[in-house]
């Protein structure tokens, strides 16, 4: 459990960092914060001495406590060492260690360090890491937004950025309660391609498994349904299968249900991504259903797990490590004072042939 003067000094932090208390503003009187935290003015004072040492807080003898912007302040860095500040769901697995790789050659070559947190896809840990990267007085932001189909309790934070004219650019999804720069597959399209190719090879039932906390699995639904609609194929709720960030460790169960529920009726499913595409294969293996005589599956990004599989997984492209180069050289160029940058990249995908399609037309 932390310390009582910590709980005071992180909220009070936040709340400056959040913009919910604005440089300059009188924060609430010792006595008050004693009775909001239920705490001794000892507690109360050792809280702000420390938000103080840190250039959050100035205090006026008779006046009171005041926000300061000292932590703002980067007098401690060379002028010249600019730090880009990069936030992912996940750095070590799948497609982001690409991502990064891309972020971190462009910034090499303009001699920009890179911060890099990430949040697991959590909206507290989100918190944190925008918090951590407001506190060092980061020049730029790249940002992978966190479950990003759902409303987030961070909105604020970004404000904050933007008040502080600090830019930044969001990659492979956004926040549509903003107005912001974003880099993002046409996760539309690319599901559309990926039910299209199954539909082309003479598939009718075709299921898709699908994650609907991230905006990424909202508009790969969207792009599977209309190749049904296309096709004039009825679309039919009994062949979805969601998840989300919190059940995707049951996903390997719910699949054993989904996929014997549906075995004599199911011919093809499209794919959230590459990693559940395979997942799809081993439960399959599992079962008894062979892939692709009985059952055929299709990925999307084209990651390394696909690449290096036992099975040759059909997907599409995804930029990956092109992405990232592209989102450091916006915040670059923004930073230079470029002017009419794109304020919207949409990258169109590829499909890649596999072993895991089988026509049935033949």
């Amino acid at each position: 459990m932390k310390p009582k003067y910590q709980i005071i000094t992180d909220e009070i932090k936040s709340k400056i960092l959040s913009g919910e208390f604005s440089v300059g503003e009188r924060i609430p009187t010792e006595a008050a914060m004693q009775n909001q935290f239920q705490v001794s003015r000892d507690t109360v004072r050792k809280a702000i001495l420390e938000l103080s040492n840190e250039g959050f807080l100035r205090s006026e003898k008779g006046s009171g406590t005041y926000v300061s912007n000292q932590y703002q302040s980067k007098s401690d860095r060379a002028s010249n060492n600019k730090i880009i500040g990069v936030i992912t769901t996940y750095i070590s697995d799948y497609i982001f260690p690409s991502i990064i790789r891309g972020i971190e050659s462009r910034l090499n070559e303009d001699d920009y360090s890179l911060l890099l947190a990430s949040t697991n896809n959590d909206v507290e840990q989100e918190k944190k890491a925008l918090e951590m990267m407001l506190s060092y007085g980061v020049d730029g932001l790249i940002i992978e937004p966190t479950k990003s189909n759902l409303y987030n309790p961070n909105i604020a934070y970004y404000l904050s950025f933007k008040e502080q004219g600090i830019p930044f650019i969001m990659i492979n999804a956004y926040y549509e309660e903003l107005d912001v720069p974003f880099l993002r597959l046409d996760d539309v399209q690319s599901s559309y391609l990926a039910a299209n190719e199954l539909i082309s090879k003479g598939h009718t039932q075709i299921g898709i498994i699908a994650k609907m906390d991230d905006l990424q699995g909202k508009y790969r639904m969207k792009g599977y349904i209309k190749a049904l609609e296309e096709a004039k194929l009825r679309f039919q709720p009994n062949l979805v299968l969601s998840f989300t960030t919190e059940t995707k460790s049951d996903l390997s169960i719910n699949l054993h249900h989904f996929l014997n529920e549906n075995k004599d009726m199911l011919t093809a499913i499209v794919c959230y991504n590459d990693e559940v595409g395979l997942e799809v294969a081993n439960v399959c293996k599992q079962i008894g259903i062979s892939v692709p005589d009985k059952l055929s599956i299709i990925g999307q990004d084209n990651s390394y797990i696909s690449q290096n599989a036992n099975i040759k997984l059909t997907t599409l492209t995804h930029p990956q490590e092109k992405m990232g180069r592209d989102a450091a050289d916006w915040v670059i160029k923004k930073l230079q004072g470029r002017k009419n940058l794109s304020e919207e990249t949409y990258y169109q995908p590829v499909l890649v042939d596999g072993e895991t399609v089988k026509d049935i037309l033949i």
